[in-house]
């Protein structure tokens, strides 16, 4: 084994750049010798250095708190850095865990949502159900990914993560009466009843009896679905109680195929 290596052998050794050798060497972190040509030359202790380099940069710490441990090594040094070592290992793999729980929810709901059967009037109960909502008339369906993004931006740190976060969005009882169409006056993220607490509400949609109403496909059959709503609520002596909204189960976060996204329209009713 050689006891000198040239920049270029150490750079593809590490699988690292040549600039970033220099740089860890304008920070002190390294200090290579010169042969007398002017080339560099790094020795067993350079490489001894690239690994702790190389191993805490993996952790985030930042060069400076890499220099400072470098420039005062000794055992009770190593220990507490062993021990920061290991808080950051936890706190990855804490992290990881959550995004695993994430993915497999994702996972099931859509896996779900693909068995779903679509043109089926049901009713259904819930308890409250606690909302982020913003208030904003929207006409395309442009506007809507744009309104749920700038909700989603405003309580960001309440919607752990976008992808599967259920949302919808309200139409106006009194608009679809009157021949109004695809005009959207509210988007809203919806949460548990036991969330509440964590993410401070500003809407609801109450306890209650739903109409719902599954369908397959683009957004132009979002008004007529509605009507047939509206008016099987008619038929069955059903009295609506507030306004209908979309909730998007399989959107354009999941497809760019239209024809795979699922809307469930639902209504508060009651009966006469």
């Amino acid at each position: 084994m050689k006891n000198d290596y040239k920049i270029n052998e150490i750079a593809k050794l590490y699988g690292i750049g040549v600039d970033a050798l220099r740089y860890y060497e304008k920070l002190g972190l390294l200090s290579p010798a010169q042969d007398s040509n002017g080339y560099r030359l790094y020795r067993l202790q350079d490489m001894y250095k690239l690994n702790i380099i190389r191993d805490l940069r993996q952790l985030d710490f930042t060069m400076q708190q890499i220099k400072a441990y470098l420039d005062d090594q000794s055992v009770e040094n190593t220990l507490e850095l062993l021990f920061k070592e290991q808080q950051l290992i936890q706190a990855q793999v804490a992290k990881l865990e959550m995004n695993q729980q994430i993915i497999q929810s994702r996972i099931k709901v859509l896996t779900e949502a693909r068995q779903i059967k679509t043109g089926v009037f049901t009713i259904k109960t819930y308890p409250n159900r606690p909302c982020l909502q913003w208030n904003t008339r929207i006409t395309r369906d442009e506007e809507m990914d744009y309104a749920v993004k700038k909700l989603h931006k405003k309580h960001n740190s309440h919607v752990l993560d976008f992808g599967n976060q259920l949302y919808g969005a309200s139409v106006s009882l009194e608009d679809l009466k009157q021949g109004v169409k695809d005009v959207f006056n509210s988007v809203f993220f919806i949460f548990n009843s036991d969330e509440a607490e964590r993410i401070d509400p500003d809407y609801s949609l109450p306890a209650g009896d739903y109409l719902s109403l599954y369908y397959r496909g683009h957004y132009r059959q979002s008004h007529e679905k509605m009507l047939d709503v509206i008016t099987y609520a008619s038929e069955q002596g059903l009295s609506i109680s507030g306004d209908p909204f979309e909730i998007y189960e399989i959107d354009n976060r999941d497809t760019i195929v239209s024809d795979q996204f699922l809307t469930e329209i639902q209504v508060r009713i009651t009966t006469e």
